[in-house]
């Protein structure tokens, strides 16, 4: 039996604390707990990105996501007796749709947790990646004269190695390349993939296609998984994908919060009349983090051959009454696009281990 306590938190806990604790636990969920180890509700990792989306901000207490949810009549959790059956255990997860759920003892503690991948041997997720590497990576001048943007070393290894072995964590076993600039050296040192546990192949643009256009050149069906192949991060790529089938998206964007303090007072008009005044507000929004999963119906929508931008492709399932969704990354993410860009990842990555 794993010891449960390292799922716990409590209703004083903020949402940040809960953040950790799924991070923690690495099973998706955090178990939220009275004093007695008796279970008040379950907050999984999909509940706190919605909560993101929704305007809650991290340092509010658990409390107050638990009281939203209580009032949509989403708070109650699925529970099961301590000692229930495997096969019990996994009626249970199909019938509600869920991958986990507390095992409870006769006088109401949590003892344990059932978690779905753990019961049963999980196949490879149902995804082709797809890493955006072809750019010229002129900003980065002079260090891209001889070498691709994706190769640029952060700590130990190159970037595009990093991206590679966190899909192979997450279960992805095929990952295709797009590239176009010094594309001999990227495949020099992926090669066919087998050295680092993935199928690798190689679709090159002999004329740039955008950043979506080349995905007509991958083959098959499945969802892909595309990530630009300048990003440093300690994204989890199952939470993601999780949250893309759990709401049946035909496209998800993976967002970053960015804010800025203006410096003045911000002056509200109305034609000739002032409205309103605020002074030196701090202005937040989501930005496009580069990281996107598209379903097949999405893929269906992208011309062949021709020159096409994620943000038309975005366009396009919209008007076409699909269902875009958004993802916000909490987690560790950095755009190397400039040269101090780099140079801050080179410091970061001392400070958050070779993992990321």
């Amino acid at each position: 039996m794993r010891s449960v306590e390292k799922f716990f938190t409590s209703k004083n806990a903020s949402l940040r604390a809960v953040m950790a604790c799924i991070d923690r636990g690495a099973k998706g969920i955090a178990l939220v707990v009275d004093q007695h180890k008796r279970l008040i509700a379950t907050l999984t990792d999909g509940d706190l990105r919605r909560a993101v989306l929704d305007g809650f901000v991290l340092d509010q207490p658990v409390a107050d996501l638990l009281g939203k949810l209580e009032s949509q009549k989403k708070t109650e959790p699925v529970t099961l007796p301590q000692g229930s059956s495997k096969e019990t255990i996994l009626q249970e997860m199909q019938t509600k749709a869920i991958r986990q759920i507390p095992l409870i003892s006769m006088n109401g503690e949590v003892t344990d947790l059932a978690v779905l991948d753990e019961l049963v041997s999980q196949p490879d997720t149902p995804v082709h990646a797809v890493v955006m590497a072809g750019g010229y990576g002129k900003r980065l001048m002079p260090l891209t004269e001889t070498t691709p943007k994706p190769m640029l070393r952060v700590g130990e290894r190159p970037l595009i190695e990093r991206l590679v072995q966190q899909l192979k964590q997450a279960g992805v076993a095929r990952v295709n390349i797009s590239t176009h600039y010094k594309a001999e050296q990227i495949a020099s040192h992926l090669g066919n993939g087998e050295a680092f546990g993935v199928e690798v192949e190689y679709v090159s643009e002999e004329i740039p296609l955008g950043t979506a256009g080349g995905l007509s050149l991958v083959s098959g069906d499945d969802p892909l998984l595309v990530i630009n192949g300048d990003i440093l991060t300690a994204l989890d790529f199952r939470a993601l994908l999780n949250f893309h089938f759990e709401h049946g998206a035909d496209m998800t964007v993976a967002v970053r919060e960015y804010g800025f303090d203006v410096p003045y007072g911000v002056v509200e008009t109305d034609g000739l009349h002032v409205t309103s005044i605020t002074e030196k507000p701090s202005v937040k929004f989501f930005v496009n983090a580069g990281i996107y999963l598209i379903s097949a119906s999405a893929r269906g929508l992208i011309p062949t051959g021709q020159h096409f931008d994620m943000p038309e492709l975005i366009q396009t399932v919209v008007h076409s009454g699909g269902r875009v969704i958004s993802f916000p990354i909490w987690e560790y993410w950095l755009d190397i696009g400039r040269q101090e860009d780099l140079e801050r990842a080179q410091e970061d990555i001392r400070h958050i281990g070779e993992g990321a």
